[in-house]
């Protein structure tokens, strides 16, 4: 049951179907299960609070007290918040004697106020500086699809996507500064959702880039996102209803998100444009070869190298510490070193010029269209053995989610595949403040996804 929506269990826990002490043992189960990903998809396990959290949710239930949409409700967050008491790993082996955190970071606060289970910490790419999971520290857990091979989950948020695709939480909490939401959702074939930058506190979240990081959730559907999104962001529950399909305008970018897409991909992509245009949506090829223009902006890192580097230069200043790093992280990290003042103030000048085209060009439409990621989970193993596959490979996944994020705007990644197949996410774009339209817009496209994909 734990991989049915939020919705779903919210009205078999009310009607007494379900108990959330029911729910949350399934969970721990899961988690603990020796054969599965558990020990890989997580760093902590709360098996003891958790049993507290479902228990106090069946008996304020049971005495008729005011509960949340998410009340009972096992859900996991990575492990880059602040949870009070416990010192934030951040995927890290170097802050293993940092200070513990003296409160839950928001986000996390808001969760327990609303009465979810938090179920555990999750597994990431370390210090969220990867778009592929791997992680030489804690594991890495296998993608869903094709465990026999290994696939990368996808990162930075590799963890979290396991935990939901495989059981382990309903719903599962992350980041996203350039595709950390979006890019496991893909691989794993569940949903994603980076809302706008702003729109959830990042207090008490260990930063990668203080300008582009976001905070969200991944879950089993649109409206699991929805009603999780609302909670972070401290806003009502919404009662989320579709957009209608029919005379939708939406535009499928062809420049740059597509160079280098492999033929699942394509093919998935195709057949979901084909499913729109014959549901009454209005699908047009977008030219924006303006796009090709955000890698040269970035060409020395951009302000996610400048804004890591400024966060962790006194620790790589430490030749001992700098040694408890991932090394492929710290040449990352590194890349900051050299830009200076009047780089950083450069990129963010022409960020804003160029998001003024982009954003001209998006709000022709009511959506933008995009792979999420141009190509199907490669191997750990081959990613593990090659830097510079390491390195290429984790380019072209970033390449796609990171548009967003340098446009400050918010996506949803939704699968699209046939059930079966490897994982593919097509990805919904929507300008800046415009989380809540977004919603609505990919709630319709979901049904008919779901129905097209039975």
């Amino acid at each position: 049951m734990v991989t049915q929506t939020i919705n779903a269990l919210a009205n078999a826990l009310a009607a007494g179907e379900l108990s959330s002490v029911e729910l949350t043992e399934q969970a721990l189960a899961r988690i603990d299960d020796q054969a599965g990903e558990g020990a890989r998809a997580f760093t902590h396990v709360y098996h003891d609070d958790a049993r507290a959290a479902a228990q106090a949710s069946d008996l304020l239930r049971a005495h008729g007290g005011a509960v949340s949409p998410l009340a009972g409700i096992p859900i996991s967050i990575k492990d880059l918040f602040d949870v009070r008491g416990e010192v934030t790993l951040a995927g890290s082996r170097v802050r293993s004697d940092a200070a513990p955190a003296t409160a839950d970071a928001p986000p996390i606060a808001r969760l327990r106020q609303a009465g979810a289970v938090i179920i555990g910490k999750t597994n990431m790419s370390e210090f969220a500086f990867s778009g592929l999971g791997l992680n030489p520290h804690y594991g890495t857990p296998k993608s869903p699809w094709d465990r026999a091979t290994g696939r990368i989950p996808g990162g930075s948020s590799s963890g979290a996507a396991v935990s939901v695709s495989d059981g382990m939480a309903v719903a599962a909490i992350g980041t996203d500064t350039g595709g950390s939401l979006r890019i496991p959702a893909a691989f794993c074939g569940i949903v994603g959702f980076k809302p706008t930058a702003s729109r959830v506190s990042r207090d008490g979240a260990f930063p990668l880039s203080t300008t582009l990081d976001s905070i969200g959730p991944m879950a089993n559907s649109v409206s699991c996102c929805a009603t999780v999104d609302a909670i972070l962001a401290g806003n009502a529950i919404p009662s989320l209803q579709p957009s209608a399909l029919r005379g939708l305008r939406l535009g499928l970018v062809q420049d740059y998100v597509l160079d280098g897409i492999d033929a699942d991909v394509a093919a998935a992509i195709s057949t979901a444009v084909t499913w729109l245009s014959a549901a009454g949506a209005q699908v047009y090829d977008v030219a924006m070869p303006e796009l090709r223009q955000i890698p040269e902006i970035n060409k020395q890192g951009g302000l996610i190298a400048a804004e890591a580097y400024f966060i962790h230069q006194h620790d790589l200043a430490v030749e001992a510490r700098a040694a408890l790093y991932d090394q492929r992280i710290v040449a990352r990290i590194r890349r900051g070193h050299d830009i200076s003042s009047a780089g950083y103030l450069g990129v963010i000048r022409d960020r804003a010029q160029l998001n003024q085209r982009l954003n001209a060009i998006a709000g022709e439409f009511d959506l933008l269209l995009m792979p999420t990621v141009p190509v199907v989970a490669p191997s750990i193993a081959q990613l593990e053995q090659s830097d510079q596959q390491f390195m290429e490979t984790n380019g072209l996944v970033l390449r796609n989610p990171t548009v967003v994020n340098f446009m400050d705007g918010c996506a949803l990644s939704l699968p699209c595949h046939r059930p079966g197949s490897a994982p593919v996410g097509l990805m919904l774009v929507a300008p800046n403040g415009d989380d809540d339209r977004l919603f609505r817009i990919g709630l319709a496209i979901e049904t008919l996804m779901n129905e097209r994909r039975a």
